[in-house]
Order: structure tokens, then sequence, then C-alpha cells
């Protein structure tokens, strides 16, 4: 049974960079995660814990040497139809709809937002990744009238070339200073960035 929920269940490791326009994000693949530790029916619920693997993902004791990461929020369907992960949210494990544990029923496709419970939080502000682009972030120009997030101490891929120090409703509320509007999540939609 293990290897078929192996094989129905895929889980993506996304480290989405915010973009201004209509640009999409970059994703990097991960394995397929081990049927639940049996706590509970759904894999990977709130303030459980994920231990990391080349080819899987599995559930961990939040106390185990094993465990990385806890689950911030879980939501059923997809990430782009459903809530947004918590602004510091480090990456999304997106899960497949799956059997549930007792054999009775099913789990559905959802997403689980995750924090690692070690350094470092690409999700902090100006920490270069994360699923959402936040006040303190920075980012690089990626053609086409595209950002990408990158880590503000230059430790990155890419050079920093703008900081957004402020979410708005609209334009018109940046500050004269600003070189370059983000698009951000929520009801502030609008980030205003200066140039470094």
């Amino acid at each position: 049974m293990g290897c078929a929920l192996a094989a129905l269940l895929t889980v993506l490791v996304t480290g989405c960079q915010q973009t201004s326009g209509s640009a999409g994000h970059g994703t990097l693949s991960g394995g397929a995660p081990t049927q639940p530790s049996g706590q509970d029916t759904v894999f990977l619920a709130v303030n459980e814990c994920s231990s990391f693997g080349t080819t899987s993902f599995t559930e961990a004791p939040c106390s185990s040497e094993r465990a990385a990461a806890r689950v911030i929020a879980r939501h059923d369907g997809r990430p782009d139809d459903g809530p947004p992960c918590p602004p510091t949210t480090d990456f999304v494990l997106h899960i497949g709809t799956q059997p549930a544990a007792d054999g009775k029923g099913t789990i559905p496709q959802g997403y689980a937002c995750m924090r690692n419970l070690q350094p470092p939080h690409p999700g902090d502000p100006g920490g270069g990744g994360g699923p959402r682009t936040i006040v303190g972030d920075c980012v690089h120009s990626a053609g086409r009238g595209q950002v990408r997030e990158t880590a503000c101490d230059g430790s990155g891929r890419r050079k920093p070339e703008y900081q957004v120090t402020r979410a708005v409703r609209s334009r018109a509320q940046c500050p004269a200073s600003t070189a370059l509007y983000v698009q951000l999540d929520g009801e502030d939609p609008v980030g205003c960035a200066r140039r470094l």
C-alpha cells in the first residue's frame, strides 16, 4: 500500500517568487511523500512537522532530529484557488489526492505552508525566497517587466536591485521616491520599491 500511496501522492516544493505584471513563478520539484505517520488522517496538518529526503517527504515528530519544517497553514485545493500562505512561509508543499490512512475515504488535494525549524528562513523579509514577496524583500529585474526575489544581503544568485519599502492599495499611495511597483498578495496589492 505504501508504494501505491506514494504513486498517488505528489509533492512539489515551491519557491514561488512574486513578480510585477503578469509574470509566472519559479518552481523546484520534490518527491512523493510517504504514508502519514498515523497521527491523524490529514497528511501534514497544522503544527505537524516534515522531514526532507532526496525523493520523499514524511511526517516526523517535531521533536525528532529528522524534523526539518513545521506546517503553519494547511488548505484544501490548489494554492492559486485558495487562501495565500502566511507572509513568512518559507516554502509550499503541494499535496495530491490520496487514500485516508485508515482506508476510509480520501484526503483531498491540498497544500501545506511550511516554515523551516532552523534558519535560513527565505520567507522572512529580505530572505530571498518564500512564496510571497513582502515589505522588506529585495528583487532583481528578470526581463519583460518581471522581477524575481533575491536576498537583500547579496548572498543570492543575483544582486538585489530594488527593495520593497511599503505595501499600499494603489500606486498613487506610494512615495515619490518609488522606482518600481511590485505586485503583492493581500489587501495592499501594490509594493512600493526603492532602487538600491
